[in-house]
């Protein structure tokens, strides 16, 4: 008998992600590779669970929203934890960024990865276009970030930074656009047909030393806080030494699906603009730069 390992889905190391290898609801997800002591489906919840990585439980499909989005609508926070790049810290030579998503339990809700071309990531360093696909613990692509190549400074007003959300790969969810503003940074939450919803607002410097920085999501009026988020701080070695970034965005439990959506793709816009750097060149430190 001849068994045909399915190849692995894109931005995975190997099969135990690909699509297909589902575990029942309410059940913990798990890395491949750290199986011991698991139990038989249907013997009840695992315990004494290994130290690998735990995924979150795969939620039932619902109506009105786009698949892979179910696990956005059990959450209030969503924490992003950027990989260590050896290539980066011993070379400066800058790779695809990935990326672990997480809720506030530190159980993997979603994979990240970038997808640019060598040229592009190091000559046009974090104002680059890019792609990122965000998988679920299945291995199917849920979100699509896409981000054109648009001017860095905001001495040019009519070419701003943005980025479009796909969900799924192909249909549009949404958009963050930033807005001109002389020494702020500030960004418009759009719907999938570009009406503005939300707003976020940056401190003047945004410069992370010693705590965190905070990008507040506000109703259209600026007047109602609907949300944050945060450039947390990773201590020194990492902020001095990586480009390596940790993000939280917190938002009501009852939002928008696709707007959670949405603030997801803004936390990866703001990384690249004023955190992401290339070689010595560790962080950007507002919108004039």
């Amino acid at each position: 008998l001849t068994v045909n390992n399915p190849a692995p889905a894109p931005g995975f190391p190997n099969t135990g992600y690909a699509p297909g290898n589902q575990v029942p609801y309410g059940y913990p997800q798990y890395a491949p590779g750290n199986f011991q002591g698991a139990q038989p489906m249907g013997a009840g919840p695992i315990q004494n669970q290994p130290s690998g990585t735990i995924w979150m439980p795969i939620p039932p499909p619902l109506p009105n929203c786009p698949p892979g989005l179910e696990y956005l609508t059990q959450v209030d926070q969503i924490l992003i934890h950027q990989q260590i790049e050896l290539l980066e810290i011993f070379t400066g030579f800058e790779s695809n960024n990935k990326y672990e998503i997480k809720n506030s339990l530190g159980q993997r809700v979603y994979f990240a990865a970038e997808e640019t071309d060598c040229c592009t990531r190091n000559c046009c360093g974090p104002a680059r276009p890019f792609t990122i696909r965000i998988m679920d613990n299945l291995g199917h692509e849920v979100i699509k970030l896409q981000r054109p190549l648009r001017c860095s400074s905001c001495c040019f007003p009519c070419c701003l930074q943005e980025i479009e959300i796909q969900a799924p790969p192909g249909t549009p969810v949404g958009y963050v656009v930033q807005n001109w503003h002389p020494c702020l940074p500030k960004f418009t939450i759009q719907n999938e047909k570009r009406v503005d919803v939300l707003k976020i607002s940056g401190p003047c410097v945004v410069c992370s030393c010693c705590e965190d920085v905070n990008f507040e999501v506000k109703s259209l009026d600026e007047v109602s806080d609907v949300g944050r988020i945060s450039k947390q701080w990773t201590g020194f070695l990492k902020e001095a030494f990586t480009d390596v970034d940790n993000f939280g965005a917190t938002f009501p439990m009852d939002l928008d699906v696709k707007m959670k959506a949405v603030m997801l793709g803004a936390c990866f816009l703001i990384d690249f603009m004023f955190f992401e750097g290339v070689g010595n060149n560790q962080q950007r430190s507002g919108v004039w730069q």
